[in-house]
């Protein structure tokens, strides 16, 4: 790989030099770099493209690393992955896609991950999504992540799209089973023209599950975005989702949030807030010494930190 490649891997995955546990590094549609162990088995679809990610039951503190690099422009890459987590497992998976697009036509990678946590499993998975290039062409991801976790099943995930991004839909999907656990942590942030859009459909279906979902963004310039959230308590469970953004210039920002109680016992909540930064905010900053600019980036950072 060439240093430009070498750069979106640290971006990324933070993957600098020796890389500890598995991983698998995919490049412009090919298998590029592919290391196992013991306890995690990885291995090529032969129906899909893709891989297959196997935690041994019993597994402790594994990392795996399975990053995307795109640097060529026209290129369309579509992955199927599905991440196996054996019963008592204790696994982070660290992902997500860089695109680096100097020509004139669109990047895209659109990766279905599904994932089976098994009973008294803990897993979590931390996705990066970052572009770059020269502006003359699209940078394009579409992540949709399928969760079903077992019986005490506990899964925590963090995604982050920072920066480059010219258009994403994000669909996230998860069955939860009796005393499992879904945490989702979202950081967003679209300037210039860019759109994103970010689905999640939670099920409650065993007894004691619970979920929080949590999103921040930051919408600059004329950019847009869209949160959906829906939970389905079908038993004796908790759900709270979250929405919390901040528009700037002409950007715009839609949050959406349903919550069904199928259940007597189901306690569900959502909350939202949408606004502008506020003016006390940045005065008190320039009061010390930053200028207006400077004072918006340091609140942003503190926002999506």
């Amino acid at each position: 790989m060439n240093s430009t490649e070498l750069e979106l891997l640290k971006i990324i995955a933070d993957m600098d030099g020796k890389t500890e546990g598995a991983y698998n590094i995919r490049a412009n549609g090919q298998l590029a770099d592919r290391h196992i162990t013991e306890n995690v088995e990885i291995r090529s679809k032969t129906d899909n493209p893709g891989i297959d990610i196997i935690i041994k039951p019993g597994a402790e503190n594994e990392t795996v690393h399975i990053p995307v690099i795109i640097s060529e422009t026209g290129l369309t890459d579509l992955v199927y992955n599905d991440f196996i987590i054996g019963d008592g497992a204790d696994v982070t998976i660290i992902a997500g896609c860089g695109i680096h697009n100097c020509g004139g036509e669109k990047a895209e990678h659109d990766g279905i991950h599904t994932f089976f946590v098994g009973k008294n499993a803990k897993i979590r998975y931390i996705e990066k999504h970052y572009g770059e290039g020269d502006g003359n062409g699209e940078n394009i991801m579409n992540p949709t992540t399928i969760i079903n976790i077992a019986e005490g099943g506990y899964m925590e995930m963090e995604t982050t799209q920072i920066k480059g991004v010219d258009s994403t839909k994000r669909v996230t999907t998860g069955r939860l089973a009796d005393g499992a656990t879904l945490i989702v942590k979202e950081k967003l942030m679209t300037h210039g023209k860019q759109t994103a859009e970010t689905e999640f459909k939670i099920d409650l279906d065993g007894e004691n599950s619970s979920t929080n979902l949590i999103s921040r963004s930051v919408a600059k310039d004329n950019s847009y975005q869209k949160f959906v959230s829906e939970i389905n308590g079908n038993n004796i469970c908790s759900g709270h989702s979250e929405c919390d953004a901040i528009i700037m210039d002409n950007g715009r920002v839609s949050a959406i949030p349903e919550i069904t109680a199928n259940n007597i016992d189901a306690s569900l909540i959502h909350e939202a807030a949408i606004g502008k930064i506020a003016g006390d905010q940045i005065i008190k900053l320039m009061t010390l010494g930053l200028t207006e600019k400077q004072a918006e980036e340091q609140i942003i950072n503190g926002f999506l930190k």
